[in-house]
């Protein structure tokens, strides 16, 4: 597990960051979306879906602010079946996201053409994006995010439970009355 957070690598679509400034970047968007009464939309596959969730409530209960997740077994069959797997989570998304939202998608390979499609439409509504990935540095998921959290590793195990500390982390630092502070400020997104 230490190896898997000291090999963690912090980026945005230009550069590497360090952690303290990745950390202060995913507390700025979250302010954003708070300010606007936006929602934050979490999506993983598989044990990934379920560190979704598991944010996503941590939102909800934790920072007092409006997140979902498309989780809900009769919408991802009811899409899977009539648009194919692939548009699980585009579809209901293209009912739902707004330009005031944001995108949190979680995918250890960072190869998901589910995630991958979800994450490009929210780059045409221009919705900002964090990616939490792994294996390859250079998988796509990675290469949509306006912030990343990549873990070099190729270990499943490892790769999930990094995301679901770093998720737990960035919840733990945030507290409601900074995420709802004018004051937090970022220009590198």
């Amino acid at each position: 597990m230490t190896a898997a957070l000291e090999g963690c690598v912090f980026s945005t679509h230009t550069q590497t960051i360090e952690q303290q400034e990745a950390l202060e970047m995913a507390h700025f968007l979250l302010y954003q979306v708070t300010k606007v009464e936006g929602i934050v939309y979490v999506i993983g596959n598989g044990g990934s879906a379920a560190i979704a969730s598991h944010f996503c409530t941590d939102l909800l209960r934790t920072l007092e602010m409006g997140a979902a997740t498309i989780s809900d077994a009769s919408t991802l069959t009811c899409f899977a079946n009539d648009f194919g797997y692939e548009n699980v989570y585009k579809t209901p998304l293209m009912r739902n996201l707004r330009t005031k939202d944001l995108l949190v998608a979680i995918s250890s390979s960072g190869q998901s053409p589910n995630i991958l499609a979800a994450a490009n439409f929210a780059h045409e509504r221009k919705v900002p994006v964090i990616s939490f990935t792994g294996f390859s540095p250079l998988n796509p998921l990675r290469q949509l995010g306006d912030l990343n959290f990549w873990i070099d590793s190729c270990d499943y195990g490892l790769i999930e439970t990094g995301h679901f500390f770093l998720l737990h982390t960035i919840v733990d630092t945030c507290k409601p009355s900074r995420v709802k502070s004018e004051s937090l400020t970022t220009s590198r997104i």
